[in-house]
């Protein structure tokens, strides 16, 4: 199975999903997309992909987000794209493609959706919360 997934390492959870995408065996793309964005094109496909309105793909913390006033409700979708494109903090990371579909992997196990089950064992994130058990399996 092949995989992309816009990244950003300094992101804990985005270091976790790039983990547990390892951990299925699957060797990814990554873009860094604070260094190579996507385009257009590209992001208002992935976030349709996903499921997600473009205010769902807004990241809001740690971000210029109220500074630039875009908790404004009058901001049209192309609007808020043309500022995540301006500025790629505000595209909320990490965004998996598979072809299983495209999630925003907040919190991280939500790759799982999208990935086969071909877990190579247990898998903890950074944070030591248990994921997958000995077998590959979700923990509930």
């Amino acid at each position: 199975m092949n995989a992309t997934i816009y990244h950003n390492p300094e992101c804990g959870t985005s270091r976790n999903t790039l983990a547990m995408i390892r951990n299925a065996g699957i060797d990814p793309t990554i873009i860094e997309y604070l260094k190579t964005p996507p385009s257009r094109d590209e992001l208002v496909k992935m976030i349709a992909d996903a499921g997600l309105s473009v205010r769902e793909a807004i990241r809001q913390k740690d971000t210029p987000y109220a500074e630039l006033g875009l908790d404004n409700s009058a901001l049209t979708d192309d609007q808020l794209v043309d500022a995540m494109l301006k500025d790629p903090i505000l595209i909320n990371r990490p965004f998996v493609i598979t072809p299983l579909g495209t999630r925003l992997s907040r919190p991280s196990e939500v790759v799982l959706e999208i990935l086969s089950e071909t877990h190579k064992g247990a898998f903890t994130k950074e944070d030591g919360e248990k994921v997958l058990d000995n077998e590959g399996k979700r923990v509930v």
